[in-house]
């Protein structure tokens, strides 16, 4: 009842979004991988092979040290990647989660999709998929990602994510044991454009046919094995060529719960204006989480297109890139917040 009262609501007070197909929509202002798609689009790549190829660049890019090699290490100082591509047409999807030692997370992805029946791989035995697969088996790290996980050590392991352990996870590192639950424990938010941008990436062509992609090095100081959002199907991203396509950035380990991607899709399904659908699915988390820190980008078949992202500290506006066949070329696109 409460999904439909809003959606009524932001329907009657948002025109429908632009239209100008074909179409790339991308999170942040990521503007080589935004031109990187659009021109595989404009030379006769598919939706995936744009999609793929745009968030290959940001992978080589390191784009804002938040995608691909050498940013955000773990507790243990290394960098892993999550990545996954979704064929609208046929609802396929390759992903993998935990990747070590391959550089090429999206490519790997899309490996999974065309030559395995599973979804996703992680950890160890997806990296050893990828060098089955051809991939190049390098060093993850870098200068910078070994320098903010050297200074991390220095200020004490702060922050962290561990909760309800021994020693204090607030004032000592680890190795931690189960301690007793904290009576009053109130979740920290501690994603923000720094520690966590991933790029996810929408593609319409211009017969409707669309993909969706993420790619994605995780939470700065996450704890070893831990995946978000960007590696799960509606979850980081979603894509149906009768419907839409949706994509999600920000607090993962919030943001999974509800899947937004999924519920921008179906709102779309239902004719539901893109920016709208983009503002339910925010405001669906925003319930529960109020400071969450997340935006959503969404398109439909037509081309139309919107964004929305939660108020909260270090997020009043969200930056987003769009390419379509009206400008050409990658548009920096901005909304507020709310």
């Amino acid at each position: 009842m409460f999904v439909t009262l809003l959606v009524s609501t932001l329907m009657s007070l948002f025109p429908l979004g632009h239209s100008a197909l074909p179409l790339v929509i991308n999170t942040w202002p990521f503007r080589n991988a935004t031109a990187t798609a659009w021109r595989s689009l404009q030379s006769g790549g598919s939706v995936l092979d744009a999609v793929q190829m745009g968030l290959a660049r940001c992978e080589t890019d390191q784009c804002n040290e938040s995608v691909g090699f050498g940013g955000s290490p773990d507790e243990s100082g290394e960098t892993t990647l999550d990545a996954m591509l979704v064929n609208g047409d046929t609802l396929e999807v390759g992903a993998v989660a935990g990747l070590r030692r391959i550089k090429n997370a999206i490519g790997v992805a899309r490996a999974v999709m065309e030559h395995t029946d599973h979804t996703l791989l992680v950890g160890e035995s997806a990296s050893e998929f990828a060098e089955n697969m051809g991939f190049i088996a390098e060093d993850l790290t870098s200068n910078n990602s070994r320098n903010m996980f050297t200074e991390w050590l220095r200020r004490n392991c702060q922050p962290n994510f561990r909760k309800n352990v021994f020693p204090d996870p607030t004032k000592y590192c680890g190795p931690y044991k189960a301690g007793a639950p904290r009576k009053q424990y109130k979740r920290v938010e501690r994603a923000n454009t720094r520690s966590h941008d991933t790029i996810g990436m929408i593609a319409v062509d211009l017969d409707g046919h669309m993909a969706a992609g993420t790619s994605t090095n995780g939470m700065t100081h996450k704890v070893p094995g831990r995946v978000g959002d960007s590696p799960i199907i509606g979850a980081g991203a979603y894509a149906d060529s009768s419907a839409g396509g949706a994509a999600a950035t920000g607090d993962g380990d919030v943001m999974m719960r509800f899947l937004p991607s999924y519920l921008a899709v179906e709102l779309m399904r239902a004719g539901v204006d893109p920016l709208v659908a983009c503002r339910t699915a925010i405001s669906r988390i925003k319930r529960h989480y109020p400071d969450f820190f997340g935006a959503v980008i969404c398109a439909n078949t037509t081309g139309h297109y919107g964004a929305a992202c939660n108020k909260a500290p270090g997020l009043t506006q969200f930056y987003y890139m769009v390419s379509d066949s009206e400008s050409g070329k990658p548009v920096m696109k901005s909304v507020d917040c709310f």
